[in-house]
């Protein structure tokens, strides 16, 4: 699962995104309002953290643009325990609030609580030919043969099938299945989709993932000429 944390505050940021991530969970950390809406409304989150006071855009104005397109549960940060702050952010739209300061722990449960109320954002079991992908097993088939990944090869398989159709920058792979930056110095992407392929295309006529020269790789079966 996937969350988003809004928070100025560098220590918080930090505090938060370490221990969420040791929760299981991947964290993408936006320092202002702003680059916050970005993320929101470009990538699938299960769960965004947004708090109240931001530089560039408040927390308030992040989610009434938000809740415009995007369903995601918001648990909103504040720093006053005002009831006037709490209606407004319910207006708004927000699913929760909390108090700063807080305990982590009744933070992780509020999170948990909200991802389980969320919608789903796919679907069980997703498809690319004669290629399935039961998300909730974790299990992976071509035709009639099993295929076995690694979690990170599911996660990197899962991604291209789910935004079938569309090309997939480098960039854009590392950040969802590592949670990192790029560095054109590795090839770390290029290394996993080899071995994906290995796995998912090579035994098989039809090949389903694709190399778009200069810019990514693709998930799709070509028309033949």
């Amino acid at each position: 699962m996937r969350i988003l944390v809004i928070e100025d505050e560098p220590k918080t940021g930090a505090y938060l995104k370490k221990g969420l991530e040791e929760s299981g969970y991947a964290v993408d950390v936006a320092t202002d309002g702003a680059e916050g809406l970005i993320l929101a409304r470009e990538e699938a989150y299960d769960v965004i953290v947004l708090d109240v006071m931001l530089p560039a855009m408040d927390g308030w104005s992040v989610l009434k643009v938000l809740r415009t397109t995007h369903t995601t549960p918001v648990l909103f940060l504040t720093a006053r325990d005002d009831v006037n702050d709490r209606v407004k952010g319910l207006e708004l739209g927000a699913d929760d609030y909390l108090v700063k300061p807080f305990a982590f722990v009744e933070l992780l449960a509020r999170v948990r609580t909200l991802a389980r109320r969320g919608p789903p954002r796919e679907t069980d079991v997703m498809s690319l030919g004669d290629l399935e992908i039961d998300v909730t097993r974790r299990r992976v088939r071509r035709g009639t043969a099993r295929i076995d990944l690694t979690p990170r090869e599911f996660s990197l398989l899962q991604l291209l099938v789910r935004r079938q159709g569309e090309v997939l920058t480098r960039t854009q792979i590392a950040s969802y299945v590592w949670d990192m930056n790029f560095d054109s110095d590795t090839n770390v992407v290029e290394v996993a989709i080899r071995r994906l392929r290995a796995k998912v295309d090579d035994d098989y006529p039809v090949k389903l993932i694709h190399t778009v020269r200069g810019v990514g790789y693709v998930a799709e079966i070509k028309e033949s000429a």
